[in-house]
């Protein structure tokens, strides 16, 4: 008595968290928190001036400082130009011989030029750190410009007059865009061949040669500083926390997940009052989000565009397969919104770097279409092609639109695009088993797993019980389509409906489906050993079930689509028994001719209730008719309701009347009159029949 009573309390805890809705609450600002630290380190910063070295917006203490330094474009345009007027004038050289020498000029004069540089940076009273020099080295040279080959041909052929125009042009351009904050080059690049058009030269050879000129003359002037780096770190420990830019994130990350509720309050998903579903999204985003952060810390090494790696869509596509697809897309946003903040390291004037928060929502978007519906898990390795191809696509057009031709960056970034979809594909195949068990979640993958004729519990009652796999069969058609045509989980009804009598193989017999060629056992025994025995294949069919480990929707269907319904048949032929034999002193009570229950909890299990109490009916007629059917259909869907079995599941009296009408159709099908055939008309000995010879007549 003592362990019963601790065992229902045990129970009314669950069910009671599960629904609380200081729970919810609390589950609510866990997301706030995850949201807050996930964005902290990317948005505040620290309120103290950093000195002249760092740029206009004072820098976190996990973001790189970058300190300005300019070296000369127009000395080296002056060599250049020098070269060239020095070069063509020279009448005893051939153009194949000028080429050579500027294929070799360029490159050499480059590196001679930042080594020049390099050491005046060395001998200077400023006394520049000696990591800083070492960093503007290496960027000057890994941001060298690769000089077109077929601009070699064209250098030769400029005369003196052209070369004096072009000069001014070059020079112009070059001042001008120098005087930008330049970090990654090849963006400004971008910019020359726009100028270019804009001036005032007219010949087409020379306009490609300035553009390329110009572009070999333009240097980065902004270099990481390791030294005031490691000096922020260390002063901002003192430093205190711009409160302001705190508060701005807080109703920032608030407002992320108010829209995120509103949309769950407003749909009528499960996770609406299911805190079980709620915290499996917490987890998912905290997963997500984590993963994104794993990735954000290689944002030093020498890989461009590292963030492209991050397996963003991960998260959209278990929401998509676990909860809803539509609650996947509103978490897409907040997912991409996310990227764009973490991956932030090289604009650090705006919050958000809009290239990683359009790839991300691109391939979120793609992953959610890609899976919806997914019956195979092959269907998530698919998925992930088409997150590559999405990711690929939209990279390219990022780079074609800004201009960028640095092709190291683009390969890269495609790179990291390859390797992204693959991971998301390999870790949601390798999540996904940890969800579907640790939150009892059906996911359509599993289902159709369960669905599989090769099961061994659905071989086993194939062997066992032929009559009752037919019957489950015909069971699952009807309820997959009476669910779907009310918005319910379709595959869940196809699949519980396989299961739901796997109790009768205990005594197959029993069972008229299963009773061919062969007597009722039913005719010779008591109804009240009848009763039991029918009614016992319900719970026999839950402890089956149990045994194989069968997922709880699946053990909830088997056990409550009976509910506490009538067993009239025996209920009856008792009462008559008990007549005949007339003993009449103890009346036979219609409860104990009821299933246990309990009644159905969810729309699922009344929709198998309803097929499997219709089904049985209907093949209890020989030739069904159409008015048969409607009636039958009706006339049971009024008894369950009139029995109040439908009273514990939030099936409306609007979704009930449809699923008659889907019920209807779906037997009318099933059991359609064949079309009678008038006979064909008798033929002669020669094959020709009587109409047809006099048509030849």
């Amino acid at each position: 008595m003592i362990s019963t009573k601790s065992s229902e309390k045990k129970q009314a805890f669950i069910n009671g968290w599960k629904q609380s809705k200081l729970v919810r609450v609390f589950l609510y600002f866990i997301l706030i928190l995850v949201f807050f630290l996930s964005a902290f380190q990317h948005v505040i910063v620290p309120d103290k001036n950093m000195g002249d070295t760092t740029s206009e917006k004072d820098l976190n203490q996990d973001t790189p400082i970058y300190t300005e330094y300019s070296i000369n474009p127009l000395d080296f345009l002056d060599l250049i130009f020098d070269k060239l007027e020095q070069i063509n004038l020279d009448a005893t050289l051939t153009d194949e011989e000028k080429t050579e020498i500027y294929r070799l000029y360029f490159f050499e004069e480059y590196n001679k030029f930042v080594e020049d540089n390099v050491k005046k940076m060395q001998e200077s009273e400023d006394s520049l750190d000696a990591s800083f020099i070492q960093e503007i080295e290496k960027q000057l040279l890994n941001q060298q410009y690769v000089f077109p080959v077929e601009a070699f041909f064209k250098l030769p052929r400029l005369s003196q007059a052209e070369i004096i125009k072009m000069s001014p042009v070059a020079e112009s351009i070059v001042n001008n865009l120098m005087k930008e904050q330049i970090k990654e080059a090849d963006i400004i690049r971008g910019k020359v061949a726009e100028m270019v058009n804009a001036s005032n030269l007219s010949d087409d050879d020379s306009r490609v040669l300035v553009t390329e000129i110009a572009r070999f003359s333009i240097f980065p002037n902004y270099f990481y500083d390791a030294a005031a780096t490691k000096e922020a770190l260390s002063s901002t420990k003192t430093t205190g926390t711009n409160y302001l830019q705190v508060i701005g994130l807080i109703l920032l990350v608030i407002l992320f997940v108010i829209f995120l509720y509103m949309y769950i309050k407003q749909s009528s998903l499960q996770i609406r009052n299911n805190n079980v579903q709620l915290l499996m999204l917490v987890f998912i985003f905290i997963i997500n989000l984590l993963g994104m952060k794993i990735v954000a810390l290689g944002h030093n090494l020498d890989y461009p565009y590292l963030g492209f790696l991050a397996p963003v869509a991960m998260g959209s596509m278990l929401i998509a397969i676990l909860l809803d697809y539509k609650l996947a897309f509103i978490s897409s946003i907040i997912f991409s919104v996310f990227a764009s903040i973490i991956f932030n390291f090289e604009n650090q004037m705006f919050l958000f770097d809009y290239r990683y928060g359009l790839v991300a929502s691109v391939i979120c978007f793609t992953s959610i279409f890609a899976v919806h519906k997914a019956s195979q898990r092959s269907s998530i390795l698919k998925a992930g092609i088409f997150i590559t191809i999405a990711a690929c696509t939209s990279i390219t057009a990022i780079f074609l639109i800004t201009g960028e031709n640095v092709i190291s960056n683009y390969i890269f970034s495609m790179t990291f695009a390859l390797m992204n979809g693959l991971l998301t594909a390999v870790f949601v195949i390798g999540i996904l088993p940890f969800f579907e068990a640790a939150f009892g979640i059906l996911s359509p993958v599993k289902l159709v797993e369960l669905s599989n004729p090769n099961h061994p519990l659905l071989r086993k009652l194939l062997t066992e019980t032929p009559g009752t796999y037919h019957h489950s069969v015909m069971v699952a058609n009807l309820s997959e389509a009476a669910a779907e045509s009310i918005g319910a989980n379709g595959l869940l009804c196809r699949v519980g409906s396989f299961y739901h009598d796997v109790g009768k193989t205990k005594r197959p017999n029993y069972f008229i489906e299963n009773q061919v060629n062969s007597e009722n056992p039913h005719d010779t025994i008591d109804p009240d050993l009848s009763k039991s025995i029918i009614i016992s294949h319900a719970r026999d069919g839950v402890e089956l079930l149990k045994e194989y480990k069968m997922p709880k929707s699946i053990c909830d269907i088997a056990e409550q689509h009976h509910g506490t319904t009538l067993l009239k048949y025996f209920y009856f032929k008792a009462k008559k028994q008990q007549e005949l034999e007339g003993d009449l002193e103890e009346e036979i009570q219609e409860s104990d001719f009821r299933y246990p229950g309990p009644k159905a909890q969810f729309k699922e299990a009344a929709i198998v209730g309803l097929c499997d109490c219709v089904e049985a009916a209907v093949r209890s007629l020989s030739n069904p008719t159409m008015d048969q059917i409607n009636t039958m259909v009706d006339k049971i869907i009024k008894d369950r309701l009139e029995d109040h079995q439908l009273n514990e599941c939030d099936l409306t009296l609007k979704e009930i009347d449809t699923i008659a009408k889907s019920l209807k159709e779906t037997l009318l099908g099933i059991f359609h009159s064949r079309i009678e055939y008038p006979e064909l008309p008798s033929r002669d000995k020669k094959g020709v029949t009587k109409d047809e010879a006099t048509v030849s007549l």
